[in-house]
């Protein structure tokens, strides 16, 4: 059983990255044909939220006490609400393309965070990743500027998306302890609920107005495989990954997504590949390698530690 461990980890980071690049193409798809940004948004949130209760029915009960519940609205507001409602809508109007390659960036909102909120150290690998993180994702935005195209990309597209890679990132900087605290049953259903309780009041009218319309039924398998494999499956497994791999393997499988992003949109046409694209792809993901290869704090005091014990041994 110990054997199969990795290669699970290994095979659910796998999945759950495959099935987050397919999200894009297919949830521009639906947002293209009936069902718009603010709908999906609501799907997800609402989807979500009943799926991890029912869950929780079924798996072992943790106690939450009243503090945690709090922290979790906080939890949900970066994690869920923000991210989710900015990658949607910023989906709705953009290039699948665009918005997967942006995904990627993540890391280095996260390793910036890092390094005012948990004082992580700044190393020159660090901030080179930085800058070529950057300049891609300066390419992909000048290039939406310039086409302004839901097949080439709109720079609005471009930002929401890119706001909701630094809000999951703050998210990921200032809960933590929290999500590490708890099962990913636990963490999912206390966060999907208070992002219903904030989202649903404001939408639920517009989702039956929108609802209420004519919409093909390829829209609608389109936006349950969004909630329930870009969603519910998709953050079980990721976080099955993350208990057993290492933060830098795990970020290798960023790359999966823009992969599968790409390919589909150029084979179903939702999305073009341009030069300025694959120029981008190249600066992002050197970036992002380079931000998660480089030493954290703690890999740096373990150093110096082992550095100080070989000296003391050598006097010795």
């Amino acid at each position: 059983m110990g054997n199969n461990r990795p290669l699970a980890a290994h095979l659910s980071m796998f999945g759950a990255c495959a099935f987050w690049g397919l999200m894009a193409p297919l949830g521009k798809d639906a947002m293209t044909n009936g069902i718009d940004g603010l709908t999906m948004v609501s799907f997800r949130v609402a989807g979500g939220c009943i799926l991890f209760w029912l869950t929780s029915l079924f798996v072992k009960k943790e106690h939450v006490p009243f503090k945690d519940v709090l922290l979790f609205i906080g939890a949900a507001f970066f994690g869920l609400v923000t991210n989710q409602c900015c990658y949607t809508m910023g989906l709705s109007i953009t290039s699948p393309i665009n918005a997967s390659i942006v995904t990627t960036s993540m890391p280095i909102f996260a390793m910036i965070l890092a390094a005012f909120i948990l004082k992580e150290p700044i190393t020159a690998k660090k901030a080179i990743g930085v800058f070529l993180g950057c300049s891609g994702a300066v390419i992909l935005i000048l290039n939406s500027a310039a086409h302004t195209s839901d097949k080439v990309g709109d720079i609005r597209g471009d930002l929401l998306c890119l706001g909701a890679q630094f809000s999951f990132a703050l998210y990921l900087s200032l809960f933590n302890k929290l999500i590490r605290k708890y099962s990913v049953f636990t963490v999912n259903k206390w966060m999907f609920l208070w992002a219903s309780v904030m989202i649903l009041p404001f939408t639920t009218g517009h989702v039956y107005t929108m609802t209420s319309q004519p919409i093909p039924a390829r829209s609608w398998w389109e936006a349950a495989y969004v909630v329930f494999f870009g969603t519910y499956l998709g953050y079980i497994l990721t976080m099955i990954g993350q208990k057993t791999l290492r933060p830098t393997v795990v970020s290798v499988y960023n790359y999966v997504q823009p992969v599968v992003s790409v390919s589909v949109s150029v084979m179903t046409g939702l999305g073009i590949l341009k030069l300025s694209h694959a120029v981008a792809v190249v600066l992002v993901f050197t970036g992002v390698w380079m931000v998660t290869k480089s030493r954290s704090r703690k890999d740096m005091e373990k150093m110096l530690k082992e550095r100080s014990s070989n000296e003391v041994t050598d006097l010795k």
